[in-house]
């Protein structure tokens, strides 16, 4: 080797030893670094830790709180076992800096104090202090600790982060002077390679060739490095966004979800589930079981443990639209919910979770009750209506013809009780068959506008004597002007009837209030039941502190002949009535009752316009008269009886059994004074057509109308047209003459 090659050997000798040495120094430096960043990373984690147990200790005192249950006391408990140890570990890892040490040693005394604060409210809690619990919370200590704790423990992380990243940078500077110092002893090996092996032509051509495919490699590695970096990058952005997609989502979710593990601890839930089943992450569903009762979609049968949402999807079912109810033990309302459950499995196939979405179906379940039930009394009472005509007109048959005996049998007592008794039992059919009419909303009703308060004044004297002094009687009436559309004998009734159910609710006594309000019932209110509509009404409430009834009882309450009373002693038709009454006035009706409580049934009616009207007095009629009047009736029975009622009353008559034999009669130049017509009869028109055929023929024909049944000819929206009198099936002898006097008078509908 030649002098030359040694002093350049030897001098690159000597730079990589200088290289190597500075090369381990940097190496020490690089991993001293190293342990600080994970340290820092460390007193990090120990700051998360301390964070993390508060949230769960406060979470477990509010659990106790809300549910006071045993199992979050000792939650608390066990929590609070662990936050003085991790806040030592955490002072121990910052001694290293001294402002970090200091406001860790700040920190200790005001969570030992908070945890303090927190336990002294589970005591007072567990010992039903109200009071304490009171003061405590008045002070607000509790909360002021929190946020000076939370203030620190920020600081901390920031003074933490701060140092963290010193350190990385420093680390990242020391690598890179590291592999600068390592690509310089590459680059002095190379050149002594070189200076060494010049003369060799074939070792200098192999040297470069291998230098150029390593310069190929490395682009091609470094462009597929760039191109999956690219990759990555946009995979990462996509991943973020799907993310808060589905964040999104699952938060504004109308359902709530919850993600479970398989000790039934719920992982997730949304807003929805802490909002409609008061559970959050944490709590277990076991626990949560026992505060409340479920039941099946029926609402009566209970439902087994093993048939909990649950326990069958941790069992491995999937199910769709599982109903139950869910009775909370609190006191609040009732919920039905539709409930769907997915396991979820693990790589091998086990099942590690699931997931559960609860849909609160209680609104549109009432609806769908609500509607059932309205359509239920909508076809009883057309059922009614269909009978109603033939019963009543045997009713005015009998009736007439009984009243007929009893005034014909006075020399003959015995015979003449017999008559009463069947009047009387007439009289009581005649009675229930108005009843089921007034429930049908068949009656004619004559509403005017009538001053509420008044009105209840009124009816409260007339109470007073009724249900006697066992019942205290008071009245809530709101000040200023109140007039509904309505009639008021219909609403005496109705009063009236409330009052009795609501005294035989009462046997030993008791209280009887009636209230009246404005209100309005909104969109949300009419969408929540079916057979109103929104906006202003009167609201007349009557309430009573009596048996109350229970939820079965209350759906059948407005049902005809639906009576909880002893045999004898009620008909079950009061309450129907007062249906029937309400809906045909165009109003809506509500009961709410609690068991041993008592129950309140409001009355919103239609409010009136204007000024309330005061009925006109009645003038007294003639008995007869020698007019004549042309009968139009299909029953022979009541045709004979109404003709010969008339004969007696000194009325000439002329009868047909339907409307194509009246007009006959009249265009073949029958005389007649007043046509008194059933307004269903047969002949292809009804009585108020008839009328109208006839009055072609002879404008000004006074009309009287009769039905024991009726239907949309002379009545619209529950009320007489303008002008219309009508004698309503059955009648008596002497409402017959006092009608048909009143008609002839010019009382009648002139057509």
């Amino acid at each position: 080797m030649i002098p030359t090659q040694r002093v350049i050997l030897g001098a690159g000798l000597a730079i990589l030893l200088i290289i190597t040495a500075a090369s381990i120094g940097l190496d020490v430096k690089s991993r001293s670094d190293a342990a600080w960043v994970n340290h820092a990373v460390d007193v990090l984690k120990k700051i998360s830790d301390v964070r993390l147990l508060l949230r769960q200790a406060e979470s477990a005192a509010r659990g106790f709180e809300i549910y006071r249950t045993g199992s979050f006391a000792d939650e608390f408990q066990a929590t609070r076992d662990r936050i003085l140890p991790t806040l030592t570990d955490l002072e121990r890892a910052v001694r290293d800096n001294r402002d970090q040490d200091e406001l860790v040693k700040a920190t200790v005394p005001l969570v030992t104090r908070r945890v303090e604060v927190a336990a002294e409210v589970i005591r007072l809690r567990a010992a039903d202090d109200q009071a304490g619990v009171s003061a405590l919370q008045g002070k607000g200590e509790g909360r002021g600790l929190m946020e000076v704790i939370v203030a620190n423990l920020d600081q901390l992380a920031a003074g933490e982060e701060k140092l963290l990243a010193a350190r990385e940078a420093d680390s990242r500077r020391t690598g890179i002077v590291l592999l600068g110092i390592d690509v310089v002893g590459a680059l002095v090996i190379l050149l002594l390679v070189a200076m060494l092996l010049r003369e060799s032509q074939r070792t200098t051509v192999q040297l470069k060739s291998s230098l150029h495919e390593t310069q190929a490699a490395r682009e091609v590695l470094e462009a597929a490095v760039a191109e999956r970096t690219e990759h990555l990058v946009t995979a990462h952005d996509e991943l973020r966004l799907s993310v808060n997609v589905l964040q999104s989502t699952f938060r504004s979710m109308a359902e709530a979800v919850l993600v479970i593990d398989s000790e039934g601890n719920v992982l997730l839930s949304n807003p929805a589930a802490e909002r409609m089943l008061l559970h959050r992450a944490g709590m277990n569903l076991r626990n949560l079981r026992a505060l409340s009762d479920v039941f099946h979609g029926d609402g009566v049968t209970p439902l087994e443990p093993d048939e909990l949402p649950s326990v069958r999807v941790l069992r491995g079912d999937a199910f769709e639209e599982m109903e139950m109810i869910v009775r909370p033990h609190s006191g609040n309302s009732a919920r039905h919910l539709m409930i769907s459950g997915r396991p979820m499995l693990d790589a091998q196939g086990v099942i590690s979770g699931a997931v559960l979405v609860y849909h609160d179906a209680t609104t549109s379940r009432d609806t769908e009750r609500q509607l059932q039930q309205s359509q239920k009394l909508d076809a009883i009472g057309k059922l009614t209506g269909g009978v109603a005509h033939d019963f009543n007109n045997m009713l005015t048959v009998i009736s007439g013809n009984t009243e007929t005996l009893v005034s014909h049998l006075k020399q003959q007592p015995e015979l003449q009780r017999v008559a009463r008794l069947i009047d009387d039992a007439a009289e009581r059919c005649a009675e229930l068959i108005q009843h089921l009419l007034s429930f049908a909303r068949r009656q004619p009703l004559q509403p005017r506008n009538v001053e509420i308060n008044a009105a209840i004044s009124d009816i409260a004297k007339l109470l007073r004597p009724t249900l006697g002094e066992q019942i205290q009687i008071e009245t809530v009436l709101q000040q200023g002007p109140m007039t509904s559309h309505i009639d008021p004998s219909r609403l005496t009734n109705a009063v009236l009837n409330m009052a009795i159910n609501a005294r035989d609710a009462m046997p030993n006594g008791g209280k009887l209030l009636l209230e009246t309000h404005r209100v309005v019932l909104d969109e949300a209110y009419a969408q929540a039941n079916v057979d109103v509509r929104p906006g202003p009404y009167v609201m007349l409430a009557v309430s009573d502190t009596g048996t109350g009834m229970p939820p079965d009882i209350q759906e059948k309450a407005f049902e005809p002949f639906f009576t909880t009373k002893e045999v004898g002693k009620g008909s079950g038709l009061g309450l129907s009535m007062v249906y029937g009454f309400v809906k045909q006035s165009g109003g809506h009706i509500k009961i709410y009752s609690e068991e041993g409580h008592g129950t309140t049934i409001k009355l919103y009616l239609p409010p009136g316009e204007g000024m309330a009207e005061v009925a006109a007095p009645v003038a007294p009629q003639a008995a007869g008269g020698v007019e004549t009047i042309f009968v139009v009736e299909d029953d022979t029975l009541v045709r004979n009886f109404v003709t010969a009622q008339l004969q007696t009353l000194g009325y000439k008559t002329v009868a047909a059994a339907d409307s194509k034999a009246a007009l006959q009669l009249i265009e073949a130049g029958q005389a007649f004074d007043l046509l008194f017509t059933d307004v269903v009869i047969p002949g292809g028109m009804s009585g108020r057509e008839l009328a109208e055929e006839v009055a072609k023929r002879r404008p000004g024909v006074k009309v009287l109308y009769t039905s024991g049944y009726t239907d949309n000819a002379i009545v619209h929206h529950g009320k007489l047209d303008d002008g219309v009198m009508l004698l309503t099936k059955p009648y008596r002898r002497n409402q017959l003459a006092e009608m048909i006097r009143k008609a002839l008078n010019g009382g009648g509908m002139v057509v």
